[in-house]
């Protein structure tokens, strides 16, 4: 084995000293630096551990160190632009929120409310599903700098259990089939010197696609020297729409292997000319539409603000249909009456999620239409 064929494999734990919380940056100092064919390893915890203290954070020193907020003393103190070993279970937590397609729809009182669910996994990976432990509404939460927070307005607020009633023996004999996958994969944008992690764009970011789990390729266009690639906001579960606001957060632990493609020598293959997250899977081609496909530049200095109020499923959907077109006239050569129809016919659309400020449609390829069919 010559030099260059032997990889790499690094290995990054979740600490205070690791971790950027809530923003992406082309600044930002890598961790690691890695050739073309590495892996890395990498402990992602989610932002909603202090949900349950004991259930995930407690007796974890990378998560400890990461959550550590007292009055003296604040860990992470920028939060904005390992796996858990709990007695053999881990959980996670979804949040029905105020960003929730749900907040302003509810039928039952009170009216609004915040909701949380805590789930229980398997970490040994014997049981393929979830089940909810118990839940709890929100109530007005004072964070160890005094600050009152009625609603869940800051990541990572430490949630005093002795306010809120838990109702438990919810969800009686529902199985949530686990999607273990990363809500947050990216590279960093140009655009901007810190910018917010919560909508996505050309770049990746919180995408929130279940289907970006084990065995899943990715392929962003590189915008900033290095890349910068980082991960976050781990779920155990979701379901397109991601529609309350979160999935099952929850702490995961992912392998990574990094391939530098050089545009120059891609003219011809299904990267020639690529501008958007694609996903590879073993069956599929998922090209991945926003209501605005590069943000941060169509909005202008208030992007990151205006792109929350003017989001939509037209316009993502909009998005996701010309880069599928595009995917197909090029990759496949195809007319585009003969694309459009195809589309039509044969590609899924789906909504990716409506809770990340710039709003997601996937279009779905089947690989297995374009196998060559012999007659008998």
């Amino acid at each position: 084995m010559t030099a260059q064929e032997r990889k790499n494999h690094y290995f990054i734990p979740a600490t205070d000293k690791t971790v950027h919380w809530g923003y992406f940056s082309k600044s930002l100092k890598p961790l690691v630096e890695l050739d073309s064919g590495d892996y890395v390893t990498i402990e992602a915890l989610t932002h909603h551990a202090y949900d349950d203290y004991d259930r995930m954070i407690k007796g974890d020193p990378g998560a400890e160190s990461v959550f550590l907020w007292t009055k003296d003393k604040k860990n992470v103190d920028r939060r904005g632009a390992g796996p858990i070993d709990y007695k053999g279970k881990a959980f996670g937590s979804n949040a029905a929120a105020w960003w929730g397609f749900q907040y302003n729809d509810l039928l039952t009182d009170p009216k609004p409310r915040e909701v949380i669910t805590i789930y229980e996994l398997d970490a040994s990976g014997e049981k393929n599903w979830a089940q909810a432990v118990y839940n709890f509404r929100w109530v007005a939460q004072t964070d160890p700098f005094d600050v009152v927070h009625k609603i869940i307005d800051y990541p990572g607020v430490p949630v005093d259990h002795s306010l809120v009633q838990e109702n438990h023996g919810i969800l009686k004999n529902v199985r949530i089939p686990i999607r273990p996958h990363f809500g947050v994969i990216t590279v960093a944008p140009k655009e901007a010197e810190m910018v917010d992690s919560t909508p996505p764009g050309y770049f990746g970011g919180n995408m929130d696609n279940w289907r970006i789990g084990k065995g899943a390729t990715m392929y962003y266009p590189v915008a900033v020297p290095g890349a910068l690639f980082s991960v976050g906001d781990p779920h155990a579960s979701q379901g397109d729409s991601e529609l309350c606001g979160t999935a099952i957060e929850c702490s995961l632990t992912g392998t990574f292997q990094l391939i530098l493609h050089k545009r120059q020598e891609l003219a011809g293959t299904a990267l020639a000319d690529l501008q958007y997250p694609l996903l590879e899977t073993q069956d599929e081609w998922v090209a991945h539409g926003f209501s605005y496909p590069n943000y941060l530049a169509q909005l202008g200095d208030k992007a990151q603000s205006e792109v929350y109020s003017k989001s939509s499923i037209d316009l993502a959907m909009r998005d996701a249909f010309r880069k599928m077109r595009h995917f197909l006239m090029t990759t496949k050569g195809l007319p585009e009456d003969e694309a459009i129809s195809l589309m039509s016919v044969a590609v899924d659309f789906g909504v990716t999620q409506v809770v990340d400020g710039n709003w997601g449609v996937h279009a779905i390829l089947k690989k297995a239409i374009f196998t060559v069919c012999e007659t008998v």
